[in-house]
């Protein structure tokens, strides 16, 4: 009798997949038409650790040599950690020395993300401060949209794990699995929305439009009073879909226009209190490396994490704006974060 072949890669793929699921290897071993013992020696062997590192003396380094590091570290933010010891000419030292040093006095981060600021950016960003600086912030709506997927950001699924316990399986996909686009705003304390958009539609004019229309016009707007919606101030960002001439055009009819529609400066997204809520939720939803196998069920977790924002917190952001448009007016007209 012939040796059975092999497990494939994508067998294995499908063993992990199915285990996170909950199925057990009798199971797996019946829809992979495979040997029971094939798919339990598999498993056995995934979850057997790796033998435990036996640490070696560290290379002594001087307080004069701590010192030169503690200097380059500070000079040379995201080098690496050979980078840092050459600049100081210290040789001879293997890695797990250097980052261990290295942790008693820097850590390990990603560079921060900022837009792209010109000076015509930073000019218009300060034209706008001075514009809005008298404004009644908890009479404008905070519009925008977010994408939320399966798996959620790169490193989020980091922690800390006692000693002696594995780290949870995490579902590998060949392809990302599509993402949900979720669009809502806040206005003082209150959250309006968060809406769907419907998955496959690529948000152009006519499509925005017609968003707005389904879901913020007709659930939440019409409530209002005529009093309300004469001193409601509309903010949205210039993405092409919001900042056409069509949509504000489809706008205007809909009484939103001149000073009820507020100009907003370019490359902004710190400006906007609305970011602050996305945060918010993405930490919920993801919190604990959490993974989705579905889009209605990351949805699902989206609108939850949105009934969990008190009304506070959302009063908090919009009452943080007179200290933002303070902020980019004493930068002038520069980055200010979130």
């Amino acid at each position: 009798m012939g040796q059975k072949k092999d497990l494939t890669g994508s067998e294995k793929s499908k063993i992990v997949r199915y285990l996170a699921e909950g199925s057990s290897s009798l199971k797996i071993a019946k829809l992979l038409k495979r040997d029971h013992r094939t798919i339990k020696r598999f498993i056995q062997n995934s979850q057997q650790g790796r033998k435990k590192r036996v640490e070696k003396p560290r290379r002594k380094i001087t307080a004069h040599e701590l010192r030169k590091v503690k200097r380059a570290a500070a000079k040379m933010p995201l080098a690496t950690s050979l980078a840092i010891f050459q600049s100081c000419n210290i040789t001879g030292v293997p890695k797990s020395t250097r980052c261990a040093i290295l942790r008693d006095m820097a850590k390990v981060r990603k560079a921060e993300r900022r837009p792209p600021l010109n000076k015509t950016h930073k000019l218009k960003r300060q034209d706008w401060a001075k514009k809005y600086l008298k404004t009644d912030f908890s009479k404008v709506l905070w519009t925008d949209e977010m994408r939320v997927s399966l798996d959620g950001p790169d490193g989020w699924a980091r922690g800390w794990i006692g000693k002696g316990q594995r780290a949870p399986v995490r579902l590998r996909r060949q392809q990302g699995g599509g993402g949900v686009l979720v669009w809502a705003g806040i206005i003082k304390d209150e959250l309006v929305g968060p809406f769907r958009v419907e998955d496959g539609v690529k948000l152009n004019s006519q499509s925005y439009c017609q968003f707005l229309e389904d879901t913020f016009f007709k659930q939440w707007y019409r409530k209002k009073s005529a009093s309300f919606k004469k001193n409601m101030i509309f903010m949205q960002d210039n993405a092409p879909s919001h900042a056409s001439k069509y949509s504000t055009a489809w706008l205007a009819r809909k009484g939103i226009k001149e000073e009820k529609l507020m100009t907003w400066p370019p490359c902004s997204p710190d400006l906007n209190p609305i970011e602050n809520l996305w945060s918010i939720i993405k930490c919920e939803i993801y919190k604990e490396g959490k993974q989705y196998t579905s889009l209605n069920s990351v949805w699902e977790a989206v609108v939850a994490a949105a009934r969990n924002v008190d009304g506070e917190q959302i009063k908090t952001l919009t009452e943080s704006m007179d200290g933002r448009l303070l902020s980019v007016l004493a930068k002038k007209g520069g980055y200010i974060g979130r």
